[in-house]
């Protein structure tokens, strides 16, 4: 179960957004009826989660966060934090749709929950 969470000042496709990553988590061979919460968060938050879990005090793009523990009955993935003001930065810069970067930034989380 893909859980997007965001605050209403974030223009998300959510419907497109959970399509995309359910076709993404197939192609990688990882069932998509696991738990994965994809949250997004401001360049103060992503700091602030930076400097608590990574020792830098910046905002980064993306953060994932394995799950550890697995509840009875349930496939946990984990947690993908994406700085938002961040990724369209990012979009601006590789001249790239705000969509498409997201989905990088996304797929580039699943990789270090998998590793």
């Amino acid at each position: 179960m893909i859980q997007i969470v965001s605050t209403s000042r974030y223009k998300l496709n959510r419907k497109h957004l959970r399509t995309s990553v359910t076709n993404l988590l197939l192609a990688k061979g990882i069932n998509p009826n696991q738990s994965l919460n994809i949250i997004f968060v401001g360049k103060k938050k992503m700091k602030e989660i930076s400097s608590s879990y990574k020792n830098e005090d910046v905002a980064l793009p993306v953060l994932a966060f394995p799950y550890k523990e697995q509840v009875e009955g349930e496939r946990l993935l984990g947690e993908i934090f994406i700085c938002y003001p961040q990724a369209i930065l990012l979009a601006a810069q590789k001249n790239k749709k705000v969509d498409v970067t997201i989905l990088q930034l996304i797929e580039h989380g699943i990789s270090n929950l998998m590793k």
